[in-house]
């Protein structure tokens, strides 16, 4: 019987581990700029004819910021959510690619997602490389951008 995968695109925010499904993957692109008043977590940058809105998830999660605004290294991760919104997220390692058993991801208890910064993560996949586990956060695309607009409300 075969296992059924998942494809997702893996980074690391600080000392913790990421994904995204590969199919809410709009593109990966090399850094650039990114501008805005460095106060919260949103910035903005210049993406071909378009201006893309830019979480700055090290600061969402550890309050503060590893980015500096006119720092172009690493890379942008283009999402696309549900509504068709484009935004970006900025990493420093490029992704990787990876298919991952459906049997080894596991829903977070909402109790933790409430509790903590990581509630924009529902999942939780358990991956097992040689002798080491990998613990890796699966974000929802969709629960990335309305927090950002509750906080503003405050």
């Amino acid at each position: 019987m075969t296992q059924k995968l998942i494809k997702i695109i893996l980074f690391t925010i600080g000392k913790l581990n990421f994904s995204l499904p590969i199919e809410r993957v709009y593109k990966i692109l090399n850094r650039t700029t990114i501008y805005g008043s460095g106060t919260n977590q949103v910035g903005i940058a210049h993406i071909s004819d378009r201006e893309i809105t830019v979480i700055d998830l090290h600061r969402r999660f550890f309050q503060a910021s590893s980015i500096d605004e006119a720092e172009t290294k690493g890379y942008l991760v283009i999402l696309q959510n549900t509504t068709g919104e484009l935004y970006g997220i900025p990493v420093g390692e490029a992704p990787i690619l990876m298919d991952v058993p459906l049997s080894t991801i596991r829903v977070i208890p909402e109790s933790y997602r409430q509790a903590d910064t990581l509630e924009i993560a529902r999942h939780v996949a358990v991956i097992t490389q040689g002798e080491k586990s990998l613990t890796v956060f699966l974000l929802d695309v969709d629960l990335i951008l309305p927090k950002l607009q509750t906080e503003k409300a405050r």
